[in-house]
This record gives C-alpha cells, sequence and structure tokens, in this order.
C-alpha cells in the first residue's frame, strides 16, 4: 500500500460531464487546488482504506467527501456506511452531491451519517453555483475537529 499526496477534497463521481462541471465550480473560487477525483465506489474504497489491488491510501484524510449515490462497482450508500463505521474516517464531513431526489435515498444517507446531501440542480449557473457554496462552506466556514 502506498500512501498519496495530500487532498482537501476526495470526489467520487462516475459521471465525466458531472467531474467537469464539479471541477470548474471549484476552480472559479479557488477550491480545486488539490481534489483526488475516484469514478466508482470500489476506487473509493481503496483510497480510503488502502484496500484491495493497487491499493493506495489518502494519508492525511481529506478534509471533505463529495459523493455521488448511483455509483458502479460498489454503492454510493455503501461507501457512506464503510465510511461512518470506520473511526478514523467518520468525522471527515461527507456531502451526497447525486441528481436522486428519492425520499429513500435522502433518508439512508442521513440514517447513515451523512453531513449534508444535495441534489445536483440541473441547470449550468445552478450546479457551479451550489458546488461554489458547498466548497466555501466545507472547506473555509466549516471548523473540523483537531
Amino acid at each position: 500500500m502506498t500512501e498519496v499526496t495530500a487532498v482537501e477534497i476526495l470526489l467520487v463521481e462516475d459521471n465525466p460531464y458531472d467531474v467537469e462541471l464539479t471541477l470548474r465550480a471549484l476552480s472559479e473560487h479557488h477550491l480545486a487546488n488539490r481534489v483526488r477525483v475516484v469514478r466508482d465506489g470500489a476506487e473509493a474504497l481503496r483510497v480510503l482504506f488502502g484496500e484491495g489491488e493497487g491499493a493506495e491510501r489518502l494519508d492525511p484524510l481529506p478534509k471533505v467527501i463529495l459523493l455521488d449515490l448511483k455509483l458502479p462497482l460498489v454503492s454510493g450508500l455503501e461507501v457512506l456506511r464503510r465510511i461512518k463505521a470506520d473511526e478514523r474516517l467518520r468525522a471527515t464531513p461527507v456531502v451526497v452531491l447525486t441528481s436522486s431526489r428519492e425520499d429513500q435515498d435522502v433518508v439512508a444517507a442521513y440514517d447513515l451519517g451523512v453531513n449534508s446531501y444535495i441534489v445536483k440542480p440541473v441547470e449550468f449557473e445552478d450546479f457551479v453555483e451550489a458546488v461554489s457554496k458547498m466548497g466555501l462552506y466545507w472547506l473555509v466556514l466549516n471548523q473540523p475537529p483537531a
């Protein structure tokens, strides 16, 4: 297992368009300096827990994890469950950033301990604004535990 360069944001997203929009929104507010993008739930577990083939482990932990729910290989809810069940990761803020407005997804995410649930706006400008505000809050205003 290898350790990787420190990142502030771990973006777990399989849609290349949404990755591009998220990075652009963060960049516009100078919040995208150290973003690590992973494209599925299994890859997220590899970098968070150092598990599996080609495992690497983020150290130190990111300041925030942006997590889509509808992911290949391992669902976002399963990734969230694993994060919040782990003593080392439990306090890391997780923001679900998803297209799902389904009540069952919202309830399940909060039951598992998500810190915030944001439905991805459809319009480009609204998406950029939502991600920018979220980034400013979690990276600048939020005070994490020491």
